[in-house]
């Protein structure tokens, strides 16, 4: 849900969160659902008040990280992908580039462990691969 807004911004990721954050609460998302959104942003400054946004933060470079161990498999699905071969590529800097690791470490902020939150991460993909596409 926190990236809601994607297809109606375009290109201007200065918005991204904050309009997300409307749409959600206009579907009924609490305001601490709404403040997650748009502090996954960090563009916007928005301090982190709850364990959920900085989890949010720490989980969106995440899922893209677990998206492209997926792709690069030949069967091209989640359920293929084992959280050893995700922590791997995530010690390649050039593999998914755009996956922040820096913001992805910041699990420990959480209490969680990198390699634990990888797993869990997978695991929560891997449970909504069919909607995912993968």
């Amino acid at each position: 849900m926190h990236d809601i807004d994607l297809g109606i911004i375009g290109d201007n990721m200065s918005t991204h969160g904050k309009r997300g954050a409307e749409m959600a609460k206009q579907l009924g998302a609490s305001d601490t659902v709404c403040h997650a959104i748009i502090c996954h942003n960090g563009a916007h400054g928005e301090p982190f008040q709850t364990m959920m946004d900085k989890a949010l933060f720490c989980a969106d470079p995440l899922t893209g990280l677990i998206t492209a161990a997926a792709l690069v498999r030949p069967e091209k699905k989640l359920a293929f992908v084992e959280a050893k071969s995700v922590r791997k590529r995530f010690k390649e800097k050039s593999f998914a580039a755009g996956a922040n690791r820096e913001q992805i470490a910041k699990c420990s902020e959480i209490g969680m462990e990198l390699d634990d939150f990888i797993a869990l991460g997978l695991a929560a993909m891997q449970g909504v691969a069919d909607s995912l596409g993968l």
